[in-house]
């Protein structure tokens, strides 16, 4: 493979915090909060936080909206 040629990047199977509290428009405190109660699984990478993309698209589509 030439040095030049990048390889498109795989579509990311997770979110961050930030991701979430915007899908969600609520603030990040908020978003912190509905992790803190295991609302979808997450995954802990050193101090960064990323949420499983499957679960919370799960978690939302079961909402009584």
């Amino acid at each position: 493979m030439d040095m030049k040629e990048k390889r498109p990047l795989p579509e990311s199977r997770t979110y961050t915090v930030e991701d979430v509290a915007a899908m969600l428009n609520i603030g990040r405190t908020t978003a912190y909060q509905l992790i803190k109660e295991e609302q979808f699984r997450i995954v802990r990478i050193g101090s960064a936080i990323r949420i499983s993309k499957k679960s919370f698209d799960e978690w939302l589509e079961n909402l009584d909206l």
